[in-house]
């Protein structure tokens, strides 16, 4: 991976090979950012920085054969961990080294993918994905074993925040006090779900938003799109690489979410005057809890943004409001209900929805419930 391959973030480019010339490398490094902000790839070329003595601020100079084996990410000192369920072919205690060929190509393809990608890769997005204390023994195990090539050898846990506390607690010692030339390199979206014991002992770096000029740039030279489009999908995508993607291919779920979302409002808002608006929402409930639990959080974080969007339409600050509906909902109409004295609720209830389904809530009791909040806090004056 090069650097010159990872979109924007220059500064943190030249912050991260700047500490391996001059010698000064933390053996535990959390990245924080959204995966569209580039915290993968940026982790995959500073690794490779490291392992293949490379200078100048550029995966070019070092070891040619270690670049190759970077290029096919398959460098025998280059580990990675990552959350991952059972499936038909892994029945039990599901580790990252059973879909090593599988995350090879995921990351290929896109490495700015997120977490729900990378479950719908391997077919079990209706599954919750994560690092269990199976694969904190396989951790160990590998660390323990000297360097292939003599040098570091390279941990890189994606999406850390998905550690249950046994693996997090099975980790802590070994990211204490790791072996000789060993990194971690620990990557979240949100670092609040990361336990502080671990959290301390990392050197943290926040990864901001792309710039729209960066994604734009991008998408006219890796995706051939015109520049009037790019520039559109560049806005819309909010600083997030892997989101302008999904827009430009038109391969996301923010269509079928804005379906779901505009049938739930409409029917919410009618329901303080007909009846059988809340049988109506029940069903909504049912269709939604029978989707997997990853969909649902992703759709309820979707409603999140699309309440904010209508606040900032209704109090005219209208450059800060990228979102534009696909289908014939006029935002411009709803954004008047959506003000000061409800959105701090609507979101607390998202919210808490949110935290009630990961947790293994019933979803269709949790979603119903809902629902019948938000008849009330839609007409709240």
């Amino acid at each position: 991976m090069l650097f010159a391959n990872v979109i924007g973030q220059e500064f943190l480019k030249n912050h991260l090979t700047t500490s391996v010339d001059t010698g000064r490398i933390a053996h535990a490094q959390l990245f924080v950012g959204k995966a569209g902000s580039g915290t993968l790839a940026m982790a995959i070329a500073y690794a490779q920085y490291i392992l293949c003595a490379n200078s100048d601020g550029e995966n070019t100079s070092g070891n040619a054969s270690c670049n190759l084996k970077f290029e096919q990410l398959g460098h025998p000192d280059l580990h990675f961990a990552y959350p991952v369920a059972t499936t038909s072919s892994v029945k039990s205690h599901p580790v990252s080294s059973h879909f090593a060929s599988e995350w090879r190509a995921f990351v290929k393809e896109n490495p700015y993918g997120d977490l729900f990608d990378w479950h719908k890769y391997l077919e079990i997005e209706k599954k919750q994905g994560q690092i269990g204390v199976d694969e904190a023994i396989d951790i160990n195990k590998s660390l323990t074993l000297k360097a292939y090539e003599g040098g570091y050898k390279v941990m890189l846990i994606w999406m850390a925040e998905k550690m249950n506390t046994a693996a997090a607690n099975k980790l802590l010692k070994l990211i204490e006090e790791p072996p000789s030339k060993t990194l971690f390199i620990l990557i979240t979206e949100n670092e609040d779900q990361i336990i502080d014991t671990i959290k301390s002992r990392c050197q943290v770096l926040h990864f901001p938003a792309i710039s729209e000029a960066h994604i734009a740039d991008a998408l006219i030279n890796r995706e051939q799109c015109d520049t009037k489009t790019a520039q559109k999908i560049a806005h819309q995508a909010q600083g997030d690489f892997n989101k302008a993607l999904h827009i430009l291919h038109h391969d996301g779920d923010d269509l079928q979410f804005e379906k779901w979302f505009i049938t739930w409002v409409r029917t919410a808002f009618l329901a303080k005057g007909k009846k059988e608006s809340v049988i109506a929402l029940l069903n909504w409930s049912d269709t939604i809890a029978k989707t997997g639990r990853e969909t649902q959080k992703n759709f309820l974080n979707y409603c999140v943004h699309f309440f904010r969007q209508a606040m900032l339409l209704n109090y005219q600050t209208d450059s800060l409001v990228y979102l534009e509906p696909e289908t014939d909902f006029d935002l411009k109409k709803f954004a008047p209900f959506i003000h000061g004295n409800n959105i701090i609720d609507i979101i607390s209830e998202l919210q808490e929805a949110t935290y009630h389904i990961e947790r293994n809530g019933n979803a269709r009791i949790i979603l119903s419930d809902l629902s019948i909040k938000l008849t009330r806090l839609l007409h709240r004056k």
